[in-house]
């Protein structure tokens, strides 16, 4: 028979894959649905009618709602995103092309940052535990509290402002390339990984906290107190593999987060990476790419819920079965 863990993970996959098709069917339909002829806006208001209808013939904007849509959700499976608006006929531009390296910039911003972000939110979640209710209990959490109520494009400006105009320590801009070195990459992407780091370090750290707070309060934990085990030792092997269950949880939304929620980070920066890539193209209408990046975005998210999902049941085997 096949286990209920393996049951529940395949119908999450399911239920991913059914809102995956549901957040296609809402992206493309809210980008069709926007004002404007993307013909004229990428050819100019100058264009003839004949060019126009060329253009929109060419990619395939003359052809109904529905084909388009079932033509690009074909052209996805087969690993095709379409061909970008800014295409011409001597040079086309796919979309798959123009975001492959920004995904790969997204990704490595994401990874640096959680690189940071987890270890050093864990351990200061253990701490706060640890030493729970003295000052410097109280101290991290009115920290984490303060970071929380700063948006991010706050917390980027006031970075800038300290850290790269008046201590000139590392540069305002994030435009990495290729062809730098790893110092200066590193140097570059120093600020936006700060400022990432400060905006999710704070909600990791308090939901470790709590979820070891929680677990302390266990009859186990009383017995392992009343053994002699000291409070590093309670907390580190019995209250911590315990509460891996919500720590993990929050810690994959978190990394879903790093990759969807850079865009205001990137623009910020000018950092080239796909939510920068996605701003550009709203602003010259390139719809295949927005089309493109915000599936990506969509599918990242999906992809972490479920695996967060699937690490809570793992740890938490009462989730298996229906109360």
């Amino acid at each position: 028979m096949t286990s209920p863990l393996l049951q529940t993970i395949c119908s999450r996959l399911l239920l991913g894959s059914l809102s995956l098709a549901a957040v296609s069917v809402i992206i493309f339909s809210t980008v069709s649905m926007l004002p404007g002829n993307f013909a004229t806006s990428i050819l100019g208001q100058s264009a003839t009618p004949e060019t126009i209808a060329a253009f929109e013939s060419r990619l395939g904007l003359d052809q109904p709602a529905t084909t388009r849509y079932f033509k690009w959700v074909g052209g996805i499976l087969h690993g095709d995103l379409g061909e970008s608006l800014s295409s011409t006929a001597s040079e086309p531009r796919f979309v798959a092309d123009i975001i492959s390296s920004r995904l790969r910039n997204t990704l490595l911003l994401a990874g640096v940052t959680a690189l940071v972000a987890v270890p050093l939110s864990i351990i200061l979640g253990i701490l706060s535990a640890l030493y729970r209710g003295t000052v410097f209990d109280r101290g991290i959490n009115g920290v984490s509290l303060t970071t929380i109520s700063i948006p991010e494009f706050f917390m980027a400006y006031i970075l800038i402002m300290f850290v790269a105009v008046r201590l000139r320590w590392l540069p305002t801009l994030s435009n990495v390339n290729d062809g730098m070195d790893s110092f200066e990459w590193v140097k570059r992407m120093a600020l936006p990984v700060m400022t990432l780091t400060i905006g999710i370090i704070a909600h990791m750290m308090r939901m470790t906290r709590s979820a070891i707070v929680g677990v302390l309060s266990s009859p186990y934990i009383d017995m392992a107190k009343y053994k002699g085990a000291s409070p590093a030792r309670i907390i580190l092997r019995h209250a911590l593999p315990n509460a891996w269950g919500p720590i993990a949880n929050v810690v994959a939304v978190n990394l879903a987060y790093l990759v969807v929620g850079v865009v205001v980070v990137e623009t910020v920066f000018v950092y080239p990476g796909i939510g920068q890539t996605m701003v550009d193209a709203v602003r010259t209408r390139d719809i295949p790419v927005v089309q493109a990046c915000a599936l990506i975005f969509a599918s990242v998210y999906i992809l972490m819920n479920l695996i967060a999902d699937v690490i809570a049941i793992a740890t938490n085997p009462k989730l298996l079965h229906a109360r």
